[in-house]
């Protein structure tokens, strides 16, 4: 196998070049167990050389390992809240902390480079969305359609800038059924979705001006369908459907159509999702057809709780913020 180093990172391409001739070429070309051996060698090696004061040094400012600033006690309400409002065929799934790896990139648009892969031939789980279309795939051998949810924390590997945590939990449905043709299993399914991310901002999150965005990528039968199937089975919510044709991100990682879940009139976004061909591709079946979506339940959490600290305040109250400052 050919390796000249374009594929490298400048990061990379300097700890390669410290490396004997041939090092990178003679690792790729381990079996994988024989490869997994040495990489728990060298771990148990560098692990016997720390020391407590290396950990609590690594706990301060490894932001892989640092807690979450989230109140857990009115996270697990919320989330409670959410598995309650689901519908009774959705199958709750409880996900390992640890996926195949390749589980991200293998279907979709994403470098390996935002996933902490570990050295068992898997990875951290960075969206539950990829696992449960995993499960998805594999149920749907025996069901004509499967609806899954799952509440997870992720690790992504990417920095997200200061003051943000590279984990948090995200609470995801995945849907996966036959192609019926015409865009009427993508409408079915988007409107199942939508109209659950509807039913959970009307009641956890009301006063913070909840809105669901949908954005068609070049798919006249999903665009004729979400003009004659799908937003009249959403009329009449308190919760607006905002075309946003403007929209390019996630063009190539979701195809057909995608949808946003933001708070705050636009300006926060809570959540994310689209069409997808993973289960077929997982399933070697075209006609497959499946629709993820998530939200980020600590950002709902954190609006909801500003926004109740304000109106608190307008009526002449103290914020947490207020009262621990005066010593209460």
């Amino acid at each position: 196998m050919a390796m000249d180093g374009g594929d490298l990172t400048d990061a990379e391409r300097r700890v390669w070049a410290a490396m004997p001739a041939g090092t990178r070429t003679a690792l790729a070309g381990l079996p994988a167990a024989d490869l997994r051996t040495m990489l728990l060698t060298v771990s148990r090696d560098r692990a016997a050389t720390a020391r407590p004061p290396d950990v609590i040094r690594r706990w301060r400012e490894d932001r892989f390992v640092r807690p979450a600033g989230a109140d857990p006690r009115a996270l697990a309400q919320v989330e409670a809240r959410m598995w309650q409002l689901l519908p009774a065929d959705v199958s709750g799934v409880e996900l390992s902390p640890v996926v195949p790896v390749g589980t991200c990139s293998v279907v979709a648009p994403v470098s390996q480079n935002r996933i902490v892969t570990t050295m068992r031939a898997s990875e951290v789980l960075s969206d539950p969305t990829n696992a449960l279309a995993i499960e998805a795939a594999v149920r749907r051998r025996r069901s004509d359609e499967v609806h899954l949810a799952a509440a997870h924390r992720v690790l992504r590997a990417q920095d997200f800038g200061p003051g943000t945590s590279a984990h948090f939990r995200l609470f995801a449905l995945v849907s996966s059924a036959p192609d019926a043709g015409s865009g009427v299993t993508q409408a079915r399914l988007l409107i199942r979705h939508l109209t659950y991310w509807r039913t959970v901002l009307a009641e956890l999150a009301a006063t913070a001006a909840p809105r669901l965005h949908v954005t068609v990528f070049d798919d006249q039968a999903v665009r004729e369908r979400l003009t004659d199937t799908v937003r009249p089975a959403l009329d009449g919510s308190t919760v607006p459907l905002v075309d946003e044709p403007e929209r390019e991100r996630g063009r190539g990682y979701y195809t057909g159509c995608a949808i946003r879940i933001t708070l705050q009139g636009g300006s926060v976004e809570v959540g994310d999702g689209g069409l997808t061909d993973w289960t077929a591709q997982l399933s070697g079946n075209a006609k497959e057809r499946c629709l993820v979506s998530c939200l980020a339940t600590e950002r709902l959490v954190q609006c909801a709780d500003r926004r109740a600290d304000a109106a608190h305040a307008a009526r002449g109250g103290q914020t947490p913020d207020e009262r621990f400052r005066a010593g209460l």
